[in-house]
């Protein structure tokens, strides 16, 4: 196991009802904006819950952020909250909105070009404070300090993270998912389980509790995921998925433990020219992925193929190609198309994905640094 140190101060208040102790969360005499995507909270009743929690503190209202938030809009958030002299942020939906409530906080206390801080990286030392309401479990922004913006005038996506960027807290209550369009709740369950796999299908390094913890959170998606587009209102099941989400991406299995991420940055890529979901953008390039670095990940692989999808017999390279095949089926009964094709894409938009790419400088990916643009190219090739 590699050296680490793990440190996550967001608190958690979980289960249904939870959306009331907010009145306990936030300052009494704070001045709150509540960040949000569309109308759903309006109409599943969320926003009244959180208005009646926040009691006589003032507080205003700024919605409009996309599911992947551009950095257009969390710019006029930024004007916005300068103009009412917030000082605290809540934010009310997805991973997306929690996203874009991290930039704003950030942005509010940043001292130069915001946009500074996707592209140069430049260090974020402060952030206005803000907590979340989670409405969609997926991303596990809840209970992380991570995050991912998009330039729509430049057509980039990039990733952020800093320790000022960190929940104060996050309630998360399974109720709140019970309106969800079946498409959203496919994506979640597919974006957790490839947050999972990024950490994970590496290589070993005796990281037993990590691997073992990873391995059920994998197993609890392939199990809950269907029932939760089955039976939108069995709380235990929604229970059970939001927490899994929370789980995939809050630190705890990552630590001490080697780290992917390839598929993610180039799935950002087909986000940003062709304006596909974040998940489906995972389920075209993970199996894809897997098969173009097998020797790579083969001894991970095998683990993953006996533990997580109960494949033991055949050779090793058998057990590999059908625990690749099991996790494309697996995107697929979520109703996710796994191919480029899925989505009406050929491969002559592969060149532009490229270009990208080497402009953002991924051009040394993976737990190895070694899918270079050619690796990533064969990658997409696969994925047509």
């Amino acid at each position: 196991m590699q050296n680490f140190i793990f440190h996550n101060p967001t608190r958690i208040l979980f289960g249904e009802g939870q959306i009331a102790a907010l009145d306990t969360e936030i300052p009494a005499n704070a001045r709150v904006m509540i960040t949000c995507g569309g109308g759903s909270i309006k109409t599943n009743g969320v926003l009244a819950q959180v208005q009646a929690a926040l009691g006589e503190r003032p507080y205003f209202v700024f919605s409009g952020i996309e599911p992947n938030p551009t950095y257009e809009t969390l710019m006029q958030a930024v004007e916005f909250a300068r103009e009412r002299d917030v000082d605290f942020l809540l934010a009310v939906g997805g991973g997306s909105v929690i996203d874009g409530t991290k930039f704003i906080a950030a942005a509010l206390k940043f001292d130069g070009e915001p946009w500074d801080i996707l592209a140069k990286q430049v260090e974020v030392r402060d952030a206005m404070p803000f907590g979340s309401v989670l409405t969609l479990p997926a991303t596990g922004s809840e209970m992380n300090n991570g995050g991912v913006i998009s330039h729509r005038a430049k057509g980039d996506k990039l990733p952020f993270r800093s320790n000022a960027t960190y929940p104060r807290f996050s309630v998360l209550d399974p109720v709140t998912t019970y309106s969800l369009p079946p498409r959203q709740i496919a994506n979640g369950v597919v974006d957790a389980f490839v947050h999972v796999v990024e950490q994970y299908l590496t290589y070993p390094v005796d990281a037993k509790v990590q691997d073992r913890f990873a391995e059920g959170l994998l197993i609890t998606l392939t199990e809950v995921g269907p029932q939760a587009l089955a039976e939108p209102h069995n709380y235990e099941v929604r229970a059970n998925l939001m927490w899994t989400a929370t789980l995939a991406l809050n630190g705890l299995i990552g630590a001490g433990v080697p780290q992917d991420w390839a598929t993610h940055m180039l799935g950002h890529e087909i986000t940003a020219l062709h304006g596909l979901d974040h998940a489906q953008t995972l389920a075209i390039v993970l199996p894809a992925m897997l098969s173009v670095r097998r020797q790579q990940k083969h001894a991970k692989l095998l683990q993953y193929a006996e533990r997580v999808w109960n494949i033991t017999e055949g050779g090793e390279d058998e057990r590999i190609s059908a625990a690749i095949t099991a996790t494309r089926v697996f995107f697929e009964r979520m109703s996710l198309g796994t191919r480029l094709r899925d989505y009406q894409i050929g491969g002559s938009s592969i060149g532009a994905l490229i270009n990208k790419l080497e402009e953002h400088g991924m051009t040394a990916l993976g737990e190895h640094g070694d899918v270079t643009l050619e690796v990533s190219r064969q990658v997409y090739q696969l994925a047509v």
